[in-house]
């Protein structure tokens, strides 16, 4: 099959997913990538008393923060 009748197919409301190898799939620019940063402790202790009172991890408060400053740029 073609990509342009897989898309007619998808456009007319056919079922596709049997065209579809669901376990290949991926999610362009969302796959993760480790990046090491140092903070001083008392950032540290900043960031998990904000993590704290919001309920989630350091880690999440972090990606949270940077995605909400670089959607503003």
């Amino acid at each position: 099959m073609t990509a342009a009748e897989f898309d007619q197919k998808f456009e007319d409301g056919e079922d596709i997913s049997g065209h579809v190898d669901w376990a290949s799939g991926r999610r362009p620019n969302l796959q993760p990538k480790r990046v090491n940063v140092d903070f001083p402790n008392w950032m540290v202790s900043g960031l998990d008393q904000e993590a704290s009172r919001l309920g989630i991890t350091r880690q999440a408060l972090i990606k949270i923060w940077i995605a909400d400053r670089l959607k503003e740029a």
